[in-house]
């Protein structure tokens, strides 16, 4: 089956001010659609045309020299984004405030408390040069933030991403999914996103991880 564009959890207007309408439209329609269009060029009439887009990404170095790069770029931007729509919620119902259970426990004891988390994290976010992605990891049983250029994830490993985890939380720093609002004030995006962390997503992914 072709990849497809997932429909978005909430409607567009849903976690405004945070983020605003055009921009989740523009994101969600154009940018997430344009990936999963140029993936399924790359990927038709291949073997491993109906390879989902996690196994794309985890067994990236198994395909062809020539179809890799289309399809790191492509499958893993499909991939990230598919997470990062689930990973939000509009404020107040389901969206923001902190962890609680397994996952708050986790994040406490590895980082000390969840306001030096949320530091650790943001500092990955805005200081990753160009476009990319930050992250929160379980790798072998504990938790890391890590960041990746582009749209690499952790699931292509070391070799490919420079890290190797299953995503808890993953974070769009392109400029593509804030320029409208907030133009080159990464950082205001990164804290107007706590407001919209869908933290029992979050906590989902990290009982399964």
């Amino acid at each position: 089956m072709p990849l497809t564009l997932p429909e978005l959890p909430f409607k567009a207007d849903a976690i405004e001010p945070h983020f605003d309408t055009q921009t989740m439209n523009i994101h969600h329609g154009k940018h997430h659609a344009a990936y999963i269009a140029n993936a399924n060029k790359a990927l038709e009439g291949t073997p491993f045309a109906d390879w989902s887009a996690e196994e794309l990404c985890r067994k990236l170095n198994s395909l062809p020299e020539d179809k890799r790069g289309a399809i790191r770029n492509n499958a893993g931007g499909h991939w990230n984004h598919s997470l990062f729509w689930k990973l939000l919620a509009p404020a107040g119902s389901g969206g923001g405030g902190s962890p609680t259970g397994s996952l708050g426990e986790a994040i406490n004891s590895t980082f000390g408390t969840f306001d030096t988390f949320k530091e650790k994290f943001a500092a990955a976010g805005v200081g990753r040069f160009g476009s990319g992605w930050a992250w929160l990891i379980k790798n072998e049983g504990r938790l890391e933030i890590v960041s990746t250029a582009n749209q690499d994830n952790p699931l292509m490993g070391k070799a490919v991403a420079g890290c190797v985890g299953q995503p808890i939380l993953g974070l769009d720093v392109w400029e593509h999914a804030y320029y409208l609002k907030y133009q080159n004030r990464r950082a205001d995006y990164i804290t107007a996103w706590w407001n919209v962390v869908h933290w029992k997503h979050a906590s989902e992914l990290f009982a399964s991880a």
